[in-house]
């Protein structure tokens, strides 16, 4: 038993007459015990803070603004300024706004796919592509592509889609958990497989055509296990890649170098 302070013992009786028993005199005697025990303060968050605080964290990661270390600037080539949700997928691309630090040119998703074209947002101007480029722009072949086009390439030569992706695969083992890019997917038949197989930490499916890109969207959204993956679409020259330096880890170009207007320019990007 601990011994009471002074300002906790019994007060003089001339102090409180009408109390005797607050006394010192007084036979009662209050005893002290202190708990050994530690003192304990539970406090209980409240639900609905917890809650708002949680939509204000998520309202400012959608609403952030960061430097992108992937997609840049097709006329200057530097990085963009992505603002909108993080994410290499097909939503938080599509609710995201990009633009360049040092053009101060804007890029956004038209439709279903990012347009990072030098020409994207102007209305006076056409560029005239190659018939062999354009030819691939047109909604027919575009519905076609994976509807017989794409499997009369066997009387070619070719192994068959299934081997091909097999081969790249192979090849591809040092990107593995990186970022895949598909250049001139067409409509999406290897990106998808690409994407489905998990290997990769991204994957973007680049086609200059508008319709392929359509088409390809229309694939991803009859499978749903593709919905929940990491694969963005991104319309782009190929001349003029949209990437920044060492921000991609593969590039698959499936039966499509015949299609580009200047091969070389590509691989100087």
């Amino acid at each position: 038993m601990a011994i009471a302070p002074p300002y906790l013992r019994p007060l003089h009786k001339s102090l409180f007459p009408k109390y005797p028993s607050l006394s010192h005199d007084s036979p009662f005697r209050p005893s002290l015990y202190f708990s050994s025990r530690p003192f304990r303060l539970t406090v209980r968050a409240s639900s609905a803070v917890a809650l708002e605080q949680d939509l204000r964290t998520q309202a400012t990661q959608q609403n952030q603004t960061v430097e992108t270390e992937l997609f840049s600037c097709p006329v200057c080539y530097e990085p963009l300024i992505r603002k909108g949700p993080p994410g290499l997928n097909l939503d938080a691309i599509y609710r995201s706004g990009f633009k360049c630090k040092k053009c101060n040119k804007s890029y956004s998703s038209k439709d279903v796919f990012l347009d990072l074209t030098v020409t994207t947002g102007l209305r006076n101007y056409t560029e005239v592509k190659p018939v062999r480029t354009e030819l691939f722009r047109s909604p027919l072949v575009s519905f076609l592509y994976e509807r017989g086009w794409r499997q009369n390439f066997n009387l070619s030569g070719f192994p068959g889609a299934d081997e091909e992706f097999r081969m790249a695969q192979e090849y591809f083992k040092p990107a593995e958990g990186g970022t895949l890019v598909d250049v001139s997917c067409g409509s999406g038949l290897f990106s998808r497989k690409f994407a489905k197989s998990g290997t990769y930490s991204g994957v973007i499916a680049l086609d200059f055509s508008e319709n392929m890109l359509r088409q390809c969207n229309d694939f991803i959204k009859q499978d749903a296990s593709l919905l929940a993956s990491n694969i963005a679409l991104v319309r782009a020259d190929v001349s003029r890649l949209p990437f920044s330096s060492g921000s991609i880890d593969a590039v698959h170009a499936g039966a499509a170098l015949h299609c580009w207007p200047s091969p070389s320019n590509a691989f100087l990007t």
